[in-house]
């Protein structure tokens, strides 16, 4: 690990400014059996191009578009590799030049990040960021393996052979530094899940209990079988502009910000180091938590914090001029493939202090209608974990907040129907009011990669 050098910390500045205008996405599965992965990325890319209210013809759309990036998280599950290349072609975007890209978990989030490097370094004005996975032509154990398989060999996989086993003790570790209530992880679940309720898009969306949650099947100690997403089929796209494309396509184009920070595989060797401060961080903020890990025989960021998420969080912000993510962000999409990574998070990117993270759910700041409510898609507790998609997932969510099209794309009577659903009788909106800034997060493996982005409404 790196000792900080001076240019180390450096703020990324981008030579122009550079804004999302549309997304696109399908359903998630567990399993696509009718389609094939080319037609599953065409129906996010046709619904980017045709029901996103632009201002020009898909076929003019896609006369703009001059770079393509392709998130996926294994080429092993098609058995095929350069997936890239057959979806490129299949959207009928050759010779156009396209990069694939694979960072674990955080590939969606990566896959907008190159994107955006590409437009704002003038590569191109307007670039596709598209991802997907398709989990279903393996079994669920195999699946299980290959995924593992992105941890380190010498180290994690030892642990076995199922990333919850790599969580479990992350969890355990938690829990005895920060005395963290097993019932606020189960209330996780219960949020996510059930936010996932009202929206057609989901996989395993329903209303849940607390008791509910710590009564369902043990998948690694502590943590059970409603506190682990599922394994998911589907696919995401954005599209990603400098200025003045995103005005000729878009009445309510959406600024991006966005870094990355990346952290050792070696579980048990994070290194002792200070806390990159925050924004609304000062030396005396973690006074008293320094002793308290000393106390317990921990140091920071042990096994119970996610440094490459608290880096991205403290290069960000600052491109994004963001002072106090709870006071300036109006909803953030995290990265909740376990109940515990969620709640990990909450102190990695400030929204509450670190050793405080319970108070994010127990004060109501996180639900629909709190200071700063998180994973109204659903997240990928509810909704999906289609890896590749995942994080392109995340930012349309907070696309379409910011746009004001929630009930757009979660509420239409046809939506529900396109996926052979019938709308909830006690469907209700989450759209948040007035909302004018969203962050969301793009996290792999036990924190090997982690990229968050800020959305700002720019009309």
């Amino acid at each position: 690990m790196i000792k900080f050098g001076s240019k180390n910390l450096r703020i990324p500045k981008w030579t122009r400014p550079v804004y999302i205008v549309a997304g696109g996405m399908t359903q998630y599965k567990k399993r696509f059996p009718e389609m094939k992965l080319e037609e599953l990325t065409m129906q996010a890319f046709k619904m980017l191009l045709e029901e996103n209210n632009l201002k020009k013809s898909p076929l003019e759309i896609k006369g703009l578009i001059n770079f393509a990036c392709y998130g996926e998280f294994a080429d092993h599950f098609q058995d095929q590799l350069l997936c890239e290349a057959k979806v490129h072609d299949y959207l009928g975007l050759d010779p156009l030049f396209n990069l694939g890209i694979k960072t674990g978990g955080a590939t969606g989030g990566s896959t907008i990040l190159t994107a955006a490097s590409m437009v704002a370094a003038g590569q191109a004005d307007c670039a596709l960021a598209l991802g997907w996975e398709r989990m279903d032509e393996v079994d669920t154990w195999t699946g299980n393996y290959y995924i593992s398989t992105a941890a380190c060999k010498d180290f994690e996989t030892r642990l076995a052979r199922i990333y919850a086993s790599y969580y479990a003790p992350m969890a355990r570790r938690f829990q005895q530094v920060y005395n963290l209530d097993e019932k606020v992880r189960a209330a996780v679940a219960v949020k996510n899940r059930g936010y996932a309720y009202y929206s057609p898009f989901a996989q395993q969306g329903g209303k849940h209990t607390v008791e509910e949650v710590l009564k369902s099947e043990i998948v690694c100690d502590p943590l059970h079988m409603l506190e682990c997403c599922a394994m998911s089929v589907g696919s995401c796209a954005v599209l990603v502009c400098d200025e003045k494309t995103a005005y000729e396509l878009s009445d309510n184009p959406v600024r991006v910000y966005i870094a990355g920070g990346s952290h050792t595989l070696r579980a048990s060797d994070r290194r002792n180091m200070e806390i990159p401060l925050l924004p609304h961080e000062d030396a005396t903020t973690y006074e008293k938590l320094y002793k308290h890990l000393s106390s317990s025989g921990s140091r920071w960021p042990g096994f119970e914090s996610f440094l490459a998420a608290r880096f991205a969080a403290y290069l960000t912000y600052r491109m994004a001029g963001i002072n106090n993510p709870i006071e300036d962000l109006d909803l953030v999409e995290l990265h909740d493939a376990f109940t515990i990574s969620d709640i990990q998070t909450y102190g990695d990117i400030g929204l509450t202090a670190y050793g405080e993270e319970e108070k994010y759910i127990t004060s109501g700041d996180a639900y629909y209608g709190g200071r700063c409510p998180a994973n109204l898609s659903g997240g990928l507790l509810g909704t999906m974990h289609a890896v590749g998609a995942t994080g392109i997932f995340s930012a349309i969510e907070v696309l379409w907040q910011l746009q004001n099209k929630y009930d757009q794309f979660h509420g239409e009577d046809n939506m529900w129907r396109r996926y052979g659903k019938v709308k909830p009788a006690d469907w209700k909106s989450l759209q948040v009011a007035n909302a004018k800034r969203g962050a969301w997060v793009s996290h792999a493996g036990v924190g090997s990669h982690v990229t968050v982005g800020v959305l700002e409404k720019a009309w």
